[in-house]
């Protein structure tokens, strides 16, 4: 049976700021952040089960991704806890905003690095990460793959 690719996309709004860089980044701001999480793995060939002829439901894909980045970053404003941000971080969760602090620049870079540890510890067996894509805007974008990390 043939190794298929499947791709589920989703979006959420983040905040974040980058300490020491020489931007204007260096400033709290946001994006509206397009994630796209493909997997491989070979369809389901058991006709008496009930995910017949799928690799990963979409649903079952939906729920991980979901609970390990949407409902976690989605208008959370995020910031590298080893830089003086986490005065400002403090601040803004002790005014109930959510905040997330990280161990490292919260670049796109690095975000999707976060993220596929994160998928891959939840994927069922036989199911493997594959590739991501997190857009930060209609014209940027970091991607991760895993033949670029094995």
């Amino acid at each position: 049976m043939s190794n298929i690719r499947i791709t589920k996309q989703f979006s959420f709004e983040t905040g974040h700021a980058l300490y020491g860089y020489d931007g204007k980044c260096k400033n709290v701001h946001g994006h509206s952040y397009r994630l796209d999480v493909t997997v491989i793995g070979t369809p389901i060939s058991d006709n008496t089960n009930v995910k017949f002829g799928m690799v990963i439901d979409f649903t079952d894909l939906k729920k991980i991704v979901k609970e390990e980045i949407v409902d976690v970053f989605d208008h959370a404003t995020v910031f590298n806890k080893n830089t003086p941000h986490v005065e400002l971080a403090k601040e803004l969760a002790d005014r109930d905003h959510n905040v997330l602090l990280v161990d490292y620049q919260p670049t796109s870079e690095m975000m999707v690095i976060d993220f596929s540890t994160k998928i891959k510890q939840r994927l069922p067996k036989g199911i493997k990460l594959h590739s991501l894509k997190l857009q930060e805007t209609a014209t940027s974008f970091a991607e991760w793959f895993a033949s670029d990390n094995d």
